[in-house]
């Protein structure tokens, strides 16, 4: 499942813990599951018969299973009526033989269920969403993943209503039912091959039309793939048709993992809590992640969908054959499968350039939320030892940081050694409920000669301990010695539960620039051999000297090349060798990294010693000699337009925060707001330049080199109208609009809009009703729309009125997560100075929607409740503003554990 990222308590304090180390195999297992689906919005029938039997490895015990907001209308064992009682939401049975067939009749109301989990209806469609624990809303079950049973499913609904039925596997039979009159009714039955745990099932039932595709797999084997959408949709799925072929080809060449079913569906609905669901062989997903078309989608929207589809097929093998033992083991599946989503995009990127970028682009999601989270309250090891809600564990540590961590043992082992390590993982686990030391067990003894198997059990710290490493680099030439030492120092700051932390393994990525900007070659101190480039070591203790012999003069040292590991790195670059790595270094990333550097210490020096208001201040905060890089790096006659957009985009408001003890978010806006105005006046000729160079794009397509192109001109025209505002020329704010009317495609179209929005040009409030009338009728381009204002720069407090307005407006819906996000969560969580007003107006605000959206969707409330998960950090007045916001949101009565777990956590920080 990709992040997009109820059961209730009755007050503070009253949810309860689960905790890892209580771990117990289920008292029975389940063989096979045969659902009957009545279909209904109002009232579902479901009947589940099962084939159960005693786990002989645990004392004997009654049989326990979940269920919540269902009507229990029978319940047989082997045919016959039985005693029973209910333990609050669990169907409790005692007394049973050592193996039985049970069956269990309810009832459930999909019409109702707001929270989008279990059966639910959208669009007069029926959806699924199992993941975590959301079967038990559709029959009673052993609501578990290690729980993997053989499933059959009918699905019986109205023709006309409920033309297209679908389950998880292989479709096995279809016709009129007796039942209903002349054929009105009619079934479908479909049967998995493959065992699954519950949170795997799937159905769909609704008006759906299909884009189909034939392929044949490198085994000789014939498979159908299939995206279903709503009628009106299908010209917008080719990308992910396409995306899908490229992922089963990726797979199988890339680790030799094939298809394993006659069909592959992806669904897509607009009411859906995260990206997407890997429901074995019946993928569902968020309608963000599979619509796409030149006139509606973006360049980002095209690289997603990508991604996400093969992130939730290449679960097919890491999540669906193989799957967590349970849910601590989350980033088994998660971390792994972010991993290989990764390396299919870059695969798919090809010209080292772009395979850079998409590297770089990863590191900034992950330096952005994730480094924050292992900061903040909500901190937890990549494998977490507790939960209340494990809801609340869908998070960038489990996904983004698990992902590093597997990215470090292909470090450790090799590209081909990690394909033999995931080989060997399925000779071992195919079929079973795993964790996460059986994944690192199988990867490093496929390799017995790695560091890997060499450190597994301090490697697996990575897992256990929550936290940023932070690395800290000194390095002394000595000129007579002809030497150059560096010394690498590791710590971990405490977390929630964990105060002190060992020693963790860190591989880091090495080289040494000589004057001509070159790479020297390395030979450390007793070697005999020099290496030319890049040198990777292992960092292990909490500190250890390397020298390196033969350096003719001071080298400057580019450290943790390829961010080799999820750490912060601390060295006292001077601005010299930081301009110098950004004008030579043969790392991409290093060089990127020493332009965020330069950028982040202006800014920092700036906030803590100019007294900027929220209005702005004129002082500049950019010097001479960093605006001639930038326009160096921007004029630059062979760097990709993608690479030049990331190193001009200055370090983000949130970025800048976690920089400091202290946040005043007002004064980090006006100091990067004013970073921009210089950016955009002192190289508006170059801005002009390159606009003109890279604006026509020619016919569209969506490959990296196009989008970095209109990447890079898009960022021409917010830079050429901010300087506009500056200096009252209406020539290009006219350019720009006009640029808006005459785009071929929503890249260029927004980027135009985005452009007069950003700089707060008065041409704004022309574009705005223009673009929404132009696209009323898209549902995803409309939540640009909105998110767009909600995240605009505030000026004068305008941003907040504005969203209360965007709330009002006719196609704004709070049921629906995709709107809310666009709107809500726009704002709290992504508009820092929008948000933390000095009058507390925001967190008030914020407050509200938490509580509203609490009665509707916990989830989503959960998500959006970690707006203020770094509130300690603020200045006052802010700081305590914020914690009487979360105090107001933690005293609510009946607030769902979801949202309780994160405002309590908060306030305990």
């Amino acid at each position: 499942m990709l992040q997009m990222m109820d059961d209730r308590g009755t007050g503070p304090g009253t949810a309860a813990v689960i905790k890892r180390a209580d771990y117990i195999a289920p008292a029975y297992w389940i063989d096979t599951v045969d659902l009957c689906f009545d279909l209904d919005p109002a009232k579902t029938r479901v009947l589940n018969k099962m084939t159960l039997r005693r786990n002989p490895d645990v004392p004997a015990q009654a049989l326990k299973l979940d269920g919540e907001e269902l009507n229990l209308a029978r319940v047989l064992v082997n045919g016959q009526g039985t005693s029973f009682k209910m333990e609050g939401k669990q169907l409790v049975l005692d007394n049973l033989p050592d193996a039985f067939e049970l069956e269990i009749f309810t009832t459930t109301c999909p019409a109702k269920n707001t929270q989008l989990m279990g059966l639910y209806v959208s669009n007069d469609s029926f959806f699924t969403q199992c993941e975590a624990e959301g079967f038990r809303r559709i029959t009673y079950f052993l609501d578990r993943p290690d729980v993997m049973a053989s499933y059959s499913v009918t699905l019986r609904a109205d023709k006309a209503q409920y033309p297209v039925l679908l389950s998880n596997g292989n479709l096995v039979a279809q016709g009129p039912l007796e039942d209903g009159p002349n054929g009105a009714r009619h079934f479908a039955k479909w049967v998995d091959p493959h065992r699954k745990p519950c949170y795997l099932f799937a159905l769909v039932a609704g008006q759906l039309v299909s884009r189909e595709q034939r392929i044949t797999s490198r085994a000789g084997k014939d498979h159908v793939l299939q995206v279903y959408v709503r009628p009106g949709d299908l010209d917008k799925t080719e990308h992910a048709m396409n995306s899908l072929m490229h992922s089963v080809a990726w797979d199988e060449a890339r680790f030799g993992l094939p298809l394993d079913l006659e069909r592959f569906m992806i669904v897509a609905t607009s009411d859906f809590n995260m990206g997407a669901m890997e429901n074995k062989g019946l993928n569902i997903f968020n309608t963000k992640y599979v619509l796409a078309n030149q006139a509606t989608a973006t360049d980002l929207d095209f690289s997603n969908i990508e991604s996400v589809v093969g992130h939730e097929y290449f679960h097919n093998w890491t999540g669906n054959r193989i799957t967590c033992r349970d849910w601590f083991q989350l980033s088994l599946k998660e971390g792994l499968t972010v991993f290989r989503d990764q390396e299919f995009s870059q695969d798919l990127a090809g010209v080292a350039s772009a395979r850079a970028v998409k590297r770089i682009e990863d590191v900034r999601v992950l330096r952005t939320a994730q480094f924050p989270e292992d900061a903040g309250p909500m901190a937890h090891p990549v494998r977490p030892d507790s939960y209340i809600e494990i809801s609340n564990f869908y998070t960038v540590t489990i996904y983004e940081k698990g992902a590093e961590v597997v990215r470090m043992m292909q470090t450790l082992v090799g590209r081909k050694g990690f394909a033999k390590g995931l080989t060997l993982y399925f000779e071992r686990h195919d079929g079973q409920a795993v964790t996460c030391d059986d994944f690192a067990q199988a990867i490093a003894d496929a390799n017995p000669t790695s560091d890997l198997a060499r450190l597994l059990p301090q490697f697996k710290r990575w897992y256990s301990q929550a936290g940023t490493p932070r690395v800290h680099a000194q390095g002394v030439y000595d000129a007579a010695e002809r030497t150059y030492t560096l010394t690498l120092a590791q710590s971990c700051a405490p977390t929630p539960g964990q105060p002190v932390k060992e020693p963790f393994v860190i591989p880091v990525g090495l080289g040494l620039l000589g004057a001509d900007g070159k790479d020297l070659p390395l030979q450390p101190a007793g070697e005999t051999d020099a290496v030319a480039g890049t040198r990777t070591v292992v960092l292990t203790q909490a500190s250890e000297t390397l020298t390196f012999i033969n350096i003719a003069a001071e080298p400057v040292p580019s450290i943790l090349r390829g961010f080799t590991a999820p750490v912060v790195l601390e060295f006292d670059y001077t601005d010299a060798q930081l301009l110098h790595l950004l004008a030579h270094d043969s790392d991409p990333f290093n060089r990127w990294e020493a332009g965020q550097r330069l950028a982040v210490n202006r800014a920092v020096n700036a906030i803590k010693s100019i007294a900027y208001s929220a209005g702005g201040s004129d002082a500049s905060v950019l010097d001479d000699a960093y605006l001639e890089a930038m326009r160096q790096v921007l004029l630059h006659p062979t760097l990709d337009a993608a690479f030049k957009e990331l190193v001009l985009t200055l370090p983000s408001e949130t970025y800048l925060a976690e920089q400091l003890d202290v946040v005043d978010p007002q004064r980090i806006h006006a100091v990067r707001e004013a970073m921009r105005q210089q950016l955009a006046t002192a190289l508006a000729a170059d801005w002009e330049a390159t606009y003109q160079a890279h604006h026509d794009t020619g016919a569209y397509a969506p490959d990296a080199a196009s989008s970095g192109r209109r990447a890079l001109a898009g960022m021409a025209l917010t830079h050429l109208c901010l300087a506009a505002q500056a200096s009252g020329d209406a020539v290009w704010p006219g350019k720009t609009l006009q640029r808006f009317k005459d785009a071929g495609n929503m890249t260029d179209r927004f980027n135009a809009l985005s452009a007069l929005v950003s700089s707060g040009h008065a041409l704004a409030a022309e574009a705005l009703p223009r673009f929404h009338a132009m696209f009323k009728d898209e549902a995803l381009v409309i939540d640009k729309w909105m998110g767009l204002q909600a995240g605009a720069p505030d000026r004068g407090g305008n941003i907040l009125p504005a969203v209360k307005q965007l709330m009002k407006h006719p196609d704004f819906s709070l049921r629906n997560p995709n709107r809310a996000r666009s709107v809500i969560s726009t704002f709290c969580q992504g508009n820092p100075a929008a948000f933390h007003r000095a009058d507390a107006a925001g967190y008030v605000f914020w407050s509200d929607r938490v509580i509203e959206l609490d009665a509707i969707n916990p989830q989503v409330a959960a998500r959006l409740a970690r707006a203020l998960d770094r509130w300690s950090k603020l200045a006052e007045p802010y700081r305590s503003a914020a914690r009487e916001a979360i105090v107001r949101v933690a005293a609510k009565t009946d607030l769902s554990k979801d949202t309780l777990e994160v405002v309590t956590r908060a306030l305990a920080d």
